[in-house]
């Protein structure tokens, strides 16, 4: 004898008390797919090629966002704590210290008060040249890639302007070719494809132009940090009595490639300001 888990479910004829009919439920309808990758395929075949360009336009500026955050929170750090760390161990005429302290510290400003400690046997006026030409070297690594930003920001919306126009011009060429017979799946096919690619373009253009300018808002805050810094530790070093090793400062600027530069062009205009006539 069947049990109820093994027997088929039945119900009632009307009009028939015994006879008894078999019912068969009707089956669920398929849970809708939970993954995006047929929508993803379907949003770029729809838009055509342009789409493509739009989508590495938005993997490279994905890119250099997270580059540039990455960078500027690390250069990010205490400028006064900083400073006066410098500043006590100079104190104690520990030269040495204090540029290995810059060393292990990242950031521009650390490594314009490295380049101004390594010159501190200057003039005021010499120094404070040597640690300006110092500061204009880090400003261009400061807003390295922000260009490239720049110009994915300008030149999404114009691809998303491109694949519009292309998508347009497919329509007429439909409705030209059917007449009034045209299809409208084949006018949506190019429909489609141009308000895809529009907001495509805009899409990618809103964020990075966002991001373009949070970047250059790190960019000036940095900047500012390490002009003050700089001044800062130029009149510390003018107006303070400290000695300094002659030979650790040597061997520091030898191991500094912008020191040497620096130190050679000072010797090229050594004889060149020697030569003018008094």
């Amino acid at each position: 004898m069947a049990t109820g888990e093994d027997a088929p479910a039945t119900a009632m004829r009307p009009g028939s008390a015994t006879a008894m009919i078999p019912f068969h439920p009707l089956p669920l309808a398929p849970a809708a797919a939970t993954t995006t990758g047929p929508w993803f395929q379907e949003l770029m075949a729809n838009g055509g090629p342009i789409m493509w360009l739009i989508l590495g336009c938005s993997l490279a500026a994905l890119y250099l966002i997270l580059e540039r955050l990455l960078t500027y929170h690390r250069a990010r750090i205490d400028v006064p704590e900083f400073l006066l760390g410098i500043f006590n161990t100079l104190r104690r005429n520990n030269a040495v210290e204090a540029i290995t302290l810059c060393d292990h510290t990242p950031g521009p400003v650390a490594r314009v008060l490295r380049f101004a400690i390594l010159h501190a046997d200057r003039d005021e006026a010499s120094l404070r040249h040597a640690v300006e030409e110092a500061s204009l070297g880090e400003v261009p690594i400061l807003e390295r890639n922000l260009k490239a930003l720049a110009t994915i920001a300008h030149l999404a919306p114009m691809l998303g302007l491109l694949g519009t126009v292309l998508g347009m011009i497919g329509a007429f060429q439909e409705m030209q070719g059917a007449g009034a017979y045209v299809s409208t799946s084949q006018l949506a096919t190019h429909i489609w494809k141009a308000l895809l690619t529009a907001a495509g373009g805009m899409a990618v253009a809103i964020p990075c132009y966002a991001f373009y300018n949070l970047l250059v808002s790190r960019v000036e805050s940095l900047t500012l940090d390490m002009e003050k810094a700089a001044s800062e530790m130029i009149y510390f070093l003018t107006h303070n009595k400290i000695r300094l090793d002659g030979t650790a400062l040597a061997q520091a600027r030898l191991a500094d490639p912008f020191a040497v530069e620096e130190e050679a062009k000072d010797e090229e205009d050594k004889p060149a300001a020697a030569e003018k006539p008094q």
